[in-house]
């Protein structure tokens, strides 16, 4: 299939001269918008104690423990701001992402030693859970730096118990582990309780010298037998156990090294345990990347830093989705399937690092007379109709035959409404695209370009889709909602205002009512509020977006569960006709 593959149609123009003046405010927007955004990223890692804090404590930060470990310029972090529960902490507690170590991909978790000294809050386990079925997707290690002191007990009711709190995820461990994914733990500090089984669950366990896990710890001695209240005497024998406690908590190296050997290696100094880390990665099931490459790694054409002049910020401003997909895949080089057909989006194959992709994008704009052939009015760009539907779901089911991991870019208002989309059937195609998703069984990632909007954010390989979708990215521009602000207030008051209008009652309360709701829908779609509330993953620079598409790509293709040998594939002959 070299032939296919090494020299594709070239996608995408040099900008003009002219367009770069036109487009010189929208970038001091963008990048504007993007700073709001680095400045909640640089609050995070300011939460807890400073940095020169922990260093003089003898041990290091989980962000300089990341920098050592993964390999310079692959981490791409994901869930920096996720904290759904609006923990005062202002963070979830874990820090995590994709990056490589020693060469081989792998989901990197770590508890942020620096805050509570890396204790459960209310949001953790849901984090977690998403990155274990990160893990699951993409079929990569997941490496854990531990370093938990337990429970945030006065919050416990938040997080403890139910079908996806914080027990979950060791199950989770053991159902990576039956399905062949190993988990390898880095344990630092003191992990009791919950921090224990956090340290005792991966498959392979390296510890520092002064670390320990255990059933229980020091916070709970003497509290496992409640006697109604407390007293003076009982709070003078609970000081003296905790100093017995302190001096030797359980679960030490002595015990997890020497005697039960759960501790596979011990270290005098941290960056031991994280050289133990590389040395094991190198060992992961891991194919040479040549293995599946269908041609040599290529930047793209043109500069990603275009992207802040090709891309709107105002929504309602239109722009070439072939232009945005130049900036981001090898030499801009595509294969487009059914290019006359279903115009309202692109579907194509391209290479990212020299691995063969999918892309699926919407298109903007005016979509030409006569389309959709269904109805009597005009298709814009960012609906889908039923060509569109159609299209998808063909491609969608050709790309499962032939094993090939897609890339989804969305920019959708939504599906197209009322009795005309009806009878084309749009309800049961839509249906059809999330049957057709969940039958391929292949990693996906999501860029939510601008609008996610009504139904269509499900169906063009949303969240939602959680057995394909490893993650979704968002942008600066990104916003989410069922329907417009404006639009969900007609939905909600226009029967209001006729009832009010017939009474011979004042308007302006109800006009009042709609353009809150217009505005609570407006602060509930922002960027920042999208990623703290976990409707996306992580937001991302523009110029940022390639290294994410590389990322997964190489994750993909590292150790995937099935294989279409590239000569057996029909989806790239299709297309050639």
């Amino acid at each position: 299939m070299r032939p296919y593959f090494e020299e594709m149609p070239r996608l995408g123009k040099a900008l003009k001269k002219g367009q770069i003046k036109r487009t010189e405010e929208n970038l001091g927007q963008f990048k504007e918008a993007e700073k709001a955004v680095e400045a909640e990223v640089q609050r995070i890692k300011d939460a807890g104690f400073p940095t020169e804090k922990i260093n003089k404590r003898g041990q290091m930060t989980v962000w300089q423990r990341l920098e050592y470990l993964v390999d310079p310029g692959t981490w791409s972090p994901l869930h920096t701001l996720y904290n759904p529960a609006e923990n005062e902490e202002g963070t979830t507690n874990v820090i995590d992402g994709l990056g490589k170590i020693a060469g081989r991909w792998a989901v990197v978790i770590g508890f942020d030693n620096k805050v509570m000294a890396g204790a459960w809050l209310p949001g953790q386990s849901e984090n977690i859970l998403r990155v274990t079925d990160l893990a699951k997707r993409l079929n990569i290690p997941l490496v854990w730096l531990v370093n938990c002191s337990g429970a945030k007990l006065p919050e416990q009711e938040k997080f403890y118990a139910n079908r996806r709190g914080a027990g979950t995820p060791f199950y989770r461990h053991a159902e990576l582990e039956q399905a062949g994914v190993p988990i390898i733990a880095g344990i630092y500090g003191t992990n009791p309780a919950g921090g224990g089984y956090q340290g005792v669950s991966p498959t392979v366990l390296f510890a520092h010298k002064d670390a320990n896990i255990a059933v229980g710890g020091t916070g709970i001695v003497s509290g496992m037998a409640p006697q109604g209240g407390f007293n003076v005497d009982m709070a003078e024998d609970l000081i003296e156990k905790v100093k017995s406690f302190k001096a030797k908590p359980p679960g030490r190296v002595e015990t997890h090294f020497h005697e039960t050997g759960f501790f596979r290696q011990v270290f005098d100094d941290e960056k031991g345990v994280l050289d133990a880390i590389k040395e094991s990665m190198k060992g992961m099931p891991a194919y040479d990347p040549k293995f599946f490459r269908v041609a040599e790694p290529k930047p793209p054409e043109y500069e990603g830093e275009d992207l802040y002049r090709l891309l709107p910020l105002n929504p309602k401003m239109v722009y070439e989705f072939e232009e945005i997909l130049a900036r981001l895949v090898d030499r801009g080089q595509h294969m487009e399937f059914r290019p006359d057909y279903g115009p309202e989006v692109y579907t194509g194959l391209c290479k990212v690092d020299g691995f063969l992709v999918a892309c699926i994008g919407n298109r903007q704009g005016y979509l030409g007379k006569g389309y959709p052939e269904y109805a009597d009015y005009p298709g814009i760009g960012g609906k889908l109709y039923r060509q569109g539907l159609i299209k998808m779901n063909e491609f969608v089911t050709l790309c499962g035959r032939d094993r090939i991991p897609i890339i989804w870019f969305q920019d959708t208002s939504g599906i197209d409404v009322g009795d005309a989309a009806e009878r084309a059937e749009l309800l049961g195609l839509g249906q059809g695209l999330i049957y057709s998703i969940q039958s391929t069984n292949l990693p996906m990632m999501l860029v939510l370009l601008r609008k996610g909007s009504a139904a269509a954010h499900y169906l063009m390989g949303g969240p939602t889709a959680n057995r394909n979708n490893a993650f979704t990215l968002g942008t600066a521009a990104s916003e989410i909602y069922v329907m417009h602000g404006e639009t969900a207030a007609v939905a909600t008051y226009s029967r209001r205002l006729v009832k009010e209008k017939e009474a011979g009652r004042d308007l302006e309360p109800v006009i009042e009512s709609m353009n809150r709701l217009a505005q609570e829908y407006h602060e509930k779609s922002r960027p920042i509020f999208c990623a703290k509330t976990g409707m996306v993953d992580e937001i991302v620079p523009l110029d940022a977006l390639r290294g994410y598409l590389v990322g997964f790509a190489g994750a993909a293709y590292q150790n995937p569960i099935s294989i279409c040998p590239h000569h057996h594939m029909i989806l790239p002959r299709i297309i050639k006709g």
